[in-house]
């Protein structure tokens, strides 16, 4: 895995030069810029923390994905709440606004726009995904900072084919990477690409509990292959239905076969 390699030195994640490199942490070193925290608040309270990722930059704004359920208002908040975006290297937080959001659960997709240049990791292809292949996961738990989990394309449903020849495109994800409550909306990257192939939608936890009664304590497991991903395909899909199919345009393999699929059509007469 790359032996011999060096990493340079990184401002953000703290690694040194003359350390040995592995794909993992080369992948980390590529997105890390692009994922930001989120937090919803008034009047100097936080009332929610989340995760997102910047997907795409045009004309000097930015453009954040993360999940509907993350922006969505309780009844009990005050009128006015601020969405704020805080980037990966630490700079002050910048207000959002929500350009398009989806019904949970489900379209748990929600796009933000930032007036402000950020680092920008695309959103991948939507083919190419298989059982197995190494991914990393970038959120915030609990709101603390950003934070890194790896794990595996554990169950991958695909959408059904036209014809033989299409590629397989992903219509919902599962990962083993365990992650916690404020990771909503983090993104989903491959190792070594570093493409951003999904966004956690969510997570099923096992409850385990100690004691009895009233000395009983008990706490929330993240169980494993059981962080659901809503994949490429699905995003796109989402951005078209809300006029934003701009930001991310079809990735070459389907646009290629696109262009196959017409070529290979037959000529219809006048």
């Amino acid at each position: 895995m790359g032996a011999g390699l060096l990493f340079l030195a990184s401002p953000i994640l703290g690694l040194s030069a003359g350390r040995p490199a592995n794909l993992r942490a080369e992948t980390v070193q590529k997105v890390f810029p692009s994922a930001v925290r989120l937090q919803l608040a008034a009047h100097g309270e936080v009332l929610r923390s989340a995760s997102g990722i910047v997907f795409a930059e045009a004309e000097g704004r930015s453009y954040v994905l993360t999940n509907a359920h993350v922006v969505e208002r309780a009844r009990s908040w005050p009128d006015k709440i601020e969405l704020r975006v805080m980037p990966a290297d630490g700079s002050a937080p910048l207000l959002a606004t929500v350009l398009a959001r989806g019904r949970v659960p489900d379209v748990d997709l929600a796009v933000l726009e930032v007036a402000a240049r950020l680092p920008v990791t695309p959103l991948a292809a939507d083919d190419g995904l298989q059982l197995g292949d190494d991914l990393v996961v970038i959120g915030a738990p609990f709101g603390k900072g950003l934070s890194v989990a790896a794990g595996i394309v554990s169950q991958v449903e695909y959408e059904q084919a036209e014809n033989a020849a299409a590629p397989r495109i992903a219509k919902a994800l599962k990962t083993d990477a365990a992650i916690g409550y404020g990771s909503s909306g983090g993104g989903v990257f491959d190792v070594p690409g570093g493409r951003l192939i999904g966004l956690v939608e969510g997570y099923r936890t096992a409850r385990v509990a100690f004691g009895k009664d009233s000395d009983q304590y008990a706490f929330d497991v993240p169980m494993p292959g059981e962080t659901f991903v809503a994949p490429a395909a699905k995003i796109r899909r989402f951005l078209a239905e809300h006029g934003l199919a701009r930001l991310a345009p079809p990735g070459a393999a389907v646009a290629n076969a696109r262009r196959a699929d017409a070529a290979a059509a037959p000529v219809k007469p006048l």
